[in-house]
């Protein structure tokens, strides 16, 4: 018999799977500091944390008071009280505080299961000329200096027109000057109707060949 299969049907996925062989023991009540692991490593954001825990407990690093001590990208350090009860509310004082965390990185999620496709927004591409099958996509991106009259009060700068070109004809490659983003990349693609499946193997294409600024996260 025939069938048609969409994507990858093959694979899988447990969120958060695991097994607990045994109990773990905790050392929340000991030591005299407690040490909160951020759910994204990142060392802006483990920095950006442990000033905010300082500044809202008036710390005062430049004297040598210091509360939250940044660890590693996924750990800071901070000085807690001894006292259980005491522990339990500090903490909960320290959970309602807010701050800003770093940008997210540059990343690019497949499901090859699904065929979805989520790009982040800090994902850039370097200059590239791409055919995938009979489907040619060209990015390119031209520096124009915009320059005032000669009487007028004004000063010269430069601007960045990006251009992307698809074909989906047999044609040379040519190399261009530099590339444009990814989004950019992507309507491109689906303008001339290609599958997701196409999007991933150029996508693929691109990291193997280092044009593309960010990673690739395949699940």
């Amino acid at each position: 018999r025939s069938r048609i299969v969409v994507n990858t049907p093959t694979v899988g996925r447990i969120p958060n799977g695991a097994m607990v062989e045994q109990s773990v023991p905790s050392g929340f009540a000991n030591g005299d500091s407690l040490t909160l692991n951020l759910h994204r490593p990142d060392f802006s954001t483990a920095k950006a944390l442990a000033d905010t825990i300082n500044e809202r407990l008036g710390a005062q690093p430049d004297k040598g008071y210091v509360i939250a001590t940044p660890i590693d990208a996924a750990s800071v350090r901070v000085s807690a009280p001894r006292d259980v009860g005491q522990r339990v509310g500090f903490l909960a004082t320290l959970e309602n505080f807010e701050f800003t965390p770093a940008d997210a990185p540059a990343r690019v999620v497949i499901n090859s299961r699904t065929g979805t496709i989520v790009i982040g927004s800090e994902v850039r591409l370097l200059p590239a000329a791409i055919t995938h099958g009979g489907l040619t996509v060209t990015i390119a991106e031209n520096q124009q200096v915009s320059q005032p009259n000669a009487f007028a009060d004004g000063e010269t700068v430069v601007t960045t027109q990006s251009i992307i070109d698809v074909d989906l004809a047999d044609s040379r490659m040519f190399k261009f000057e530099p590339g444009v983003t990814l989004d950019q990349l992507v309507r491109a693609v689906n303008e001339v109707g290609a599958a997701p499946g196409d999007l991933m193997a150029i996508l693929e294409a691109l990291r193997q060949a280092g044009a593309l600024r960010g990673e690739l996260v395949i699940i």
